[in-house]
């Protein structure tokens, strides 16, 4: 009898290509982000994000509003509040730290959520690579990280716990899009006040609200569609796989947009993440495979890459 091989070792690949594009525009979003820094400030790139984004879902999506029950709303006010401050964070780290370090520390996030759901031996295994990775990034030269930089960039990581986790929930009582779109609006509005008291008049000039509309489109609507396409031709476990890549690709929109140069040790440390977070996926799956009817959809969880 032929052996068959897991589902991530088969994915179709114009799909697995979709899937990179998605990160790299991500992270090319991410990069343009940073080049208007000093005119609008970090906070102030949230709130144009942010506020793009949740018009083209509301567009997209025009959810209803009328009818849904007071968990409906605590459950997507929550998703919102994750994905203000997630961003929040992953933007002041961004601010003060390489884009690829920060993306890198970023996925400790969804990594220890990983190893939560694989409850293996081998899972804790991932998640010593992960810290050993981690504990390279700044161990080489602790004077080139920031400890705001790095502490801003744990907080993205523990964000994207319950941004997965509502995002989850979310899906379960909100057809399509309407349940991202409520819960995009929100975090733009919470996110709007600080962006204002940062960027000021800047914050509506038309080169800003261009770049921020870019951005948007970057970093959340082509990655997302892109990502939807995907989904209908590979498993989620493979889409997790694929989206254990977003540091090196970091790395590299970092290194040819920003000129943020890359130690050494450094690649070698993404490397250790990079393989930490496939394994606990693939771990994750396993587990999830075994058992009768499982059809695999938890395996996206840990991985999720959202409009972050």
């Amino acid at each position: 009898m032929a052996r068959t091989l897991p589902s991530w070792t088969s994915a179709p690949p114009t799909a697995a290509v979709l899937v990179v594009i998605g990160l790299a525009c991500q992270d090319v979003g991410a990069s343009i982000a940073v080049l208007i820094f000093p005119s609008v400030g970090a906070l102030g790139m949230v709130a144009l994000r942010l506020v793009f984004s949740a018009l083209v879902l509301l567009a997209i999506a025009r959810p209803r509003i009328r009818g849904r029950s007071r968990r409906d709303w605590a459950v997507v006010v929550g998703f919102g509040v994750a994905i203000a401050v997630m961003n929040g964070a992953f933007y002041l780290a961004l601010d003060r730290i390489p884009l690829g370090i920060t993306v890198t520390i970023e996925v400790l996030g969804p990594l220890a959520l990983s190893v939560i759901i694989g409850r293996k031996p081998l899972a804790f295994v991932w998640a010593g690579l992960a810290v050993v990775g981690v504990v390279l990034l700044g161990g080489v030269d602790l004077s080139r990280l920031e400890v705001v930089g790095v502490l801003c960039a744990l907080v993205a990581a523990a964000c994207w716990i319950g941004y997965i986790l509502a995002s989850a929930e979310t899906g379960r009582r909100f057809a399509r899009l309407d349940g991202l779109a409520l819960a995009m609006s929100i975090g733009a509005l919470l996110s709007l006040p600080f962006g204002i008291a940062t960027a000021g008049a800047a914050l509506i000039q038309p080169v800003h609200l261009g770049l921020g509309l870019a951005v948007a489109l970057l970093s959340s609507a082509i990655p997302y569609g892109l990502e939807l396409f995907a989904l209908r031709r590979i498993t989620e476990a493979t889409f997790g796989v694929l989206m254990s890549l977003s540091p090196a690709l970091a790395a590299t929109a970092g290194l040819i947009v920003l000129h943020q140069a890359v130690h050494p040790l450094d690649l070698v440390a993404i490397a250790l993440v990079i393989a930490a977070s496939i394994g606990a996926v693939v771990t994750a799956q396993r587990r999830g495979s075994s058992g009768p009817g499982d059809t695999g959809r938890d395996a996206r969880l840990p991985t999720e890459e959202p409009l972050a």
